[in-house]
């Protein structure tokens, strides 16, 4: 009897096109009449802190959120939100009051 063999034959390797298992797919948004790209960042992606613009609060390491920017933005478009203010971004204040303590990045 031959081993089993757990691997398809031929054909070729599929391609993954959402930039490696460490980010999830991207998926585009509309909002405020532009275009948006949102992908979905796990727990293990998330390595540096981050602000907020939806609740002005930070986002720690290793905490999953979403990262956003216009479609046909530059990378320092990017914004990290936190999953809960990115889906109530229409219902928040865009006028929020920063601390004077609070630190700015």
């Amino acid at each position: 009897m031959s081993p089993r063999r757990n691997r398809q034959r031929g054909g070729a390797n599929p391609i993954d096109r959402t930039g490696g298992d460490r980010y999830g797919l991207e998926t585009t948004e509309e909002w405020r009449g532009e275009d948006w790209v949102v992908r979905q960042v796990g727990g293990s992606g998330a390595a540096k802190h981050y602000r907020c613009p939806g609740c002005d609060q930070e986002i720690p390491p290793g905490m999953p959120h979403v990262v956003a920017w216009p479609q046909h933005g530059d990378v320092d478009d990017r914004r990290h939100w936190h999953k809960a203010c990115w889906n109530a971004r229409d219902r928040r204040s865009a006028r929020l009051q920063r601390s004077r303590n609070a630190p700015r990045y």
